[in-house]
């Protein structure tokens, strides 16, 4: 496994990681032994960082991750996303009493003191338009609830605001064979803001 420095949060992540959506059994019933025996092989491969979400599985991702960040401790890295929990999902649910009720969520799921790295999960557009939103992530860090946050985007456009926050240590892209789009201009801006780079889908 080869490993990448994660943008300026001192840790260095496997390149290949681990998506935790499919076993949150949204995508079809998996069986809860054979979960962590996936995660279990992933450590074994030297994989050691898990993206999971509060709504993949209504938690039943991060419950899993839960034990494999209790067995592993801080050898492995653990991003949730929040946010999709809204409904409907709209920016004027993105309040300070909100998100500390999905980071409070999110903690008794894994079992954390303080989260890794939270993710915004793919926020509508106008967020990056409101940095009271981010106010309340820096609020979050300062409490001790979270080590790092970042967000989850659908677009080039809303990665770019996003460098705008000092406290965005991440962004999580689309980026495969079919969506090249961000090597064209994000990926420089992003490495010029030291703000590391979640490659998905």
């Amino acid at each position: 496994m080869q490993y990448r420095q994660l943008g300026r949060t001192g840790w260095r992540i496997s390149e290949v990681s681990f998506g935790a959506w499919a076993i949150g059994g949204t995508w079809g019933d998996v069986n809860e032994q054979d979960a962590r025996a996936a995660l279990t092989r992933a450590v074994d491969l030297g994989i050691n960082f898990f993206d999971t979400a509060d709504v993949y599985g209504d938690g039943r991702s991060e419950r899993l991750l839960s034990e494999l960040k209790r067995q592993y401790g801080s050898d492995i890295v653990v991003a949730t996303k929040a946010g999709r929990r809204l409904d409907p999902h709209t920016v004027a649910g993105y309040t300070a009493q909100n998100l500390g009720d999905f980071v409070d969520r999110s903690q008794r799921n894994l079992q954390l003191d303080a989260i890794d790295l939270l993710q915004l999960h793919c926020p509508p557009p106008d967020a990056y338009y409101m940095p009271e939103i981010f106010a309340a992530l820096d609020d979050l860090v300062a409490q001790g609830k979270i080590i790092h946050y970042g967000v989850s985007v659908e677009r080039v456009e809303e990665g770019l605001m996003a460098l705008q926050y000092p406290g965005v240590q991440s962004v999580q892209i689309i980026f495969n064979l079919l969506r090249q789009r961000p090597a064209e201009l994000f990926f420089s801006q992003a490495g010029a803001h030291q703000v590391g780079i979640i490659a998905r889908v």
